[in-house]
């Protein structure tokens, strides 16, 4: 089978295709004929060696995957040859996504939603389990609630609007300009222009902040939070003082690494197929365009997905 490799950490040419054996599935596992697999920000990240995630290279990319069942080892229920399934394998060790073929443990997968191809789902699993695990799992938002999400109109951010917004939040976010057509189409409710506009004074009484950016906009988010708020971070989940800075100020701090969650999975289907929720992919391109896949993500500029089709 065809998958992506690479020799060496550097720049997106550093990707290339090889010709592997299949994966043969263990016990729990089903085999799974990729159809799409998407690229995440943390795959440009981590093929530079700038997060050596997966040890030194060789290895695979990907986690991101939607495909179809080719075989089921006996004892797996959940699964029949020929179901169309999407998922998350293994993060944060090697998934493996970027190939024709991938094993993946039952239970890190779930139906297809009906409602989206295959290079639509293959764009959900990592960023709308992390805007689900964020939004639903840690805070719990609830109708009424006031959200603000950051780099609303990237991965993670367009999703976590349609997700508060579905939950009956009042949806708040910053973007760029030439991005806030979109993301008010997405179904927020304001757009801060992050590039001209201070949203610390434009933005307050907020119950909950997701960031997606880190750096400075964390600490500024703290003070939009009205006291017992809550700062959800997924990039300084690790950040002490930010955690101390948040806390000392009367609000609630939560830091979340994605996990793999079948049962996030068959939420966001159910939500794609509601209606409620939809991935947006700017860019679907052959798995032979992976270095242009990864030129595109790492320039920041893309609007939701970018989707490998194999």
């Amino acid at each position: 089978m065809r998958a992506v490799s690479q020799d060496t950490f550097g720049g997106p040419d550093v990707l290339h295709i090889v010709d592997v054996p299949e994966p043969t599935p263990l016990p729990s596992e089903v085999l799974v004929r990729v159809r799409a697999a998407a690229v995440n920000p943390i795959d440009a990240v981590v093929r530079s060696g700038g997060f050596p995630l997966l040890g030194q290279p060789p290895f695979t990319l990907g986690w991101d995957i939607s495909g179809v069942v080719e075989e089921v080892v006996p004892g797996v229920t959940r699964f029949e040859v020929g179901d169309e399934v999407y998922g998350m394998p293994f993060f944060p060790r090697a998934g493996n996504g970027y190939a024709e073929y991938v094993a993946v443990p039952s239970r890190q997968l779930a139906r297809k939603p009906a409602a989206v191809d295959q290079v639509h789902a293959a764009a959900l699993p990592l960023a709308g389990l992390t805007a689900w695990q964020a939004l639903n799992d840690a805070a719990k938002v609830a109708p009424g609630d006031r959200v603000l999400i950051h780099a609303a109109g990237g991965g993670v951010g367009h999703l976590a609007v349609q997700i508060a917004k579905a939950r009956g939040a009042y949806v708040l976010a910053t973007a760029g300009a030439a991005k806030h057509e979109f993301v008010l189409g997405l179904g927020a409710d304001e757009v801060v222009d992050y590039r001209t506009a201070d949203f610390t004074r434009e933005l307050k009484d907020v119950d909950v902040v997701l960031d997606a950016v880190g750096g400075p906009v964390g600490r500024q988010s703290i003070s939009v939070l009205r006291p017992g708020g809550l700062l959800v971070t997924i990039v300084d989940r690790t950040d002490l003082e930010l955690r101390a800075a948040t806390i000392d100020a009367g609000r609630r701090f939560a830091g979340i690494t994605v996990e793999p969650d079948y049962v996030g999975l068959e939420a966001l289907a159910e939500l794609v197929d509601a209606g409620k929720l939809r991935p947006y992919v700017e860019h679907a391109l052959p798995l032979a365009e992976v270095a242009k896949a990864h030129e595109l993500i790492e320039s920041g500029r893309t609007r939701g997905k970018i989707v490998l089709t194999a």
